[in-house]
């Protein structure tokens, strides 16, 4: 039992090392996303190849329509995410954008039929107040971390519609052949989008591409698939709350690499926000979606 406990707080841990890296890259935001899924789907594409003949008959041209718009929502995230890590400290980037569990009812009701709870209402008018006391500080300070709150807000939302999406699909004959289409074709849309900024790439800077392989397998491929494993054999609620504390892990790096201190408001924002995502989260009878 202990080494379920322990390989769920190393996922936690490896997802929360995604801010630190993008802080640490000096390569435009724009470029990191794409970098970022393509370099996973060519670590992951002998998997998709594998399940693709396990499951040939299962698996129709249906199914794969059915993951563009999926990767499409993963794009924007993925842009805005990395943008707003650049713009506010690690921690209260880290912490906004893993609210999904409060946020994620809201999409489940139209996608896939299932009710929001009057907990869930509480929890989420709860976390709520917690940004609100954060922007608030943010706004009167003169931090200039507003922006980069509201864009993480903003990535949170469609991350949460990412899964939603994901719930909605389940159907897929397997795992692997709805996550990897949808990366391949997120890290296509996401190009796209960086084309504008192709130029500026350091192509042969060992330490850009270290930390965009960084990227792909720490939080992306190692982080994932942990949190995955780990909602297969422990309770739903509990990595829901362990993943939402991504930002303690992203504090105490940043504090150290990038000398980020927090403040006594943030410690007491973050309080309130965490005491609304675990009430949304311990009202919840079912398993939730797989985080981020």
């Amino acid at each position: 039992m202990a080494w379920r406990y322990l390989s769920l707080l190393l996922g936690v841990f490896a997802c929360s090392v995604s801010v630190i890296l993008i802080k640490a890259s000096h390569t435009h935001a724009m470029l990191i996303p794409p970098a970022r899924l393509l370099l996973a789907v060519a670590a992951l594409a002998p998997l998709f190849f594998l399940e693709l003949r396990r499951h040939r008959a299962a698996f129709t041209s249906a199914h794969l329509r059915r993951t563009t718009l999926p990767a499409l929502v993963l794009a924007l995230h993925f842009i805005s995410w990395t943008y707003g890590a650049r713009t506010t400290y690690s921690a209260q980037a880290t912490l906004i954008v893993n609210l999904v569990p409060v946020a994620i009812p809201f999409f489940l009701h139209p996608l896939a039929g299932e009710k929001i709870t009057r907990p869930e209402i509480l929890g989420t008018v709860i976390t709520i107040a917690g940004l609100l006391l954060l922007n608030a500080h943010d706004a009167l300070s003169g931090s200039g971390d507003v922006l980069g709150n509201l864009v993480c807000f903003g990535s949170m939302l469609l991350f949460a519609w990412y899964l939603a999406l994901g719930r909605a699909n389940r159907d897929f004959p397997s795992l692997w052949l709805y996550v990897i289409p949808v990366y391949f074709q997120a890290g296509l849309f996401s190009l796209l989008a960086a084309i504008p900024w192709l130029d500026t790439f350091a192509y042969d800077s060992l330490y850009e591409w270290s930390l965009l392989a960084g990227l792909a397998f720490i939080p992306t491929i190692i982080g994932h698939s942990l949190l995955n494993n780990a909602l297969r054999q422990i309770r739903g609620q509990v990595v829901s709350l362990c993943n939402a504390a991504q930002f303690i892990f992203a504090g105490v790096m940043a504090f150290f690499l990038f000398h980020e201190t927090p403040t006594v408001l943030f410690l007491i924002a973050s309080a309130i926000v965490s005491a609304g995502i675990a009430i949304v989260v311990l009202a919840t009878p079912t398993t939730p979606p797989r985080l981020r």
